[in-house]
């Protein structure tokens, strides 16, 4: 299960997270653009990157997970504004419109049914608000894609599926959601250590490397950023 490994994985995930959270922090609040008087969500938080980028931003932040691991991590490192409980990204515990901002970090791909999850931050988001989505992208190419998708399953069993550009921007009408801003972000991995953060060893990790669409040194990924308004009720 995934939720298993990401307990396995918990603290070198969390090693890495703090040496980037400085710069996540900055990228944010350049993108975000938040008034500081927001109540936010960070849904499918881990150890709790977007929520601590989002806490000196707003006047509170929440952040949900699957992970007990993680959200101990995660609350280790909050400020006072910041909570975390344990929660199902797609049955969230929460009353529609509650939250004037709610955001997902590198989540969907790990969902079987993202629209779910997207449905679920569009719901407690009141009209109006703001929905974050940062999300590793499909490449366009259909081949290239199940490439990309072999590579990450057998990197990582929680992997389910890379969205190609053209289906968040699906979902994201079929939300009623508008676009305010995007951006692309380029991240060349050094293989190996990218391996290591998904705890995979052995066999599994021979397959990984043979499936690497660079091959065995680096691998290229792009992030996409949508920051979008909810308009329809």
């Amino acid at each position: 299960m995934a939720e298993d490994r990401f307990a396995r994985t918990a603290q070198r995930f969390v090693a890495r997270q703090d040496e980037r959270a400085a710069e996540l922090a900055e990228r944010v609040r350049a993108f975000v653009g938040a008034s500081g008087d927001e109540r936010a969500l960070d849904v499918g938080c881990g150890a709790g990157a977007l929520a601590l980028a989002l806490a000196p931003l707003v006047r509170e932040v929440v952040g949900v997970d699957r992970v007990p691991e993680l959200l101990e991590l995660a609350r280790e490192r909050a400020p006072g504004n910041a909570t975390f409980a344990e929660a199902d990204a797609t049955r969230l515990p929460y009353s529609n419109g509650e939250f004037d901002l709610a955001g997902t970090l590198r989540t969907l791909h790990h969902v079987p049914r993202p629209e779910l999850v997207l449905a679920e931050l569009v719901r407690v988001t009141r009209r109006g608000g703001r929905v974050l989505v940062i999300d590793q992208l499909a490449p366009v190419d259909p081949l290239d894609a199940i490439a990309v998708d072999r590579f990450e399953r057998a990197r990582d069993s929680g992997h389910a599926r890379l969205l190609p550009e053209v289906d968040f921007r699906h979902l994201f009408e079929a939300n009623g959601l508008v676009l305010l801003r995007e951006r692309r972000d380029v991240e060349r991995r050094e293989l190996s250590a990218y391996l290591d953060l998904a705890g995979c060893e052995g066999e599994a990790r021979d397959r990984a490397v043979a499936l690497a669409p660079e091959g065995p040194e680096a691998y290229t990924a792009v992030l996409g950023w949508y920051l979008l308004e909810r308009r329809l009720p």
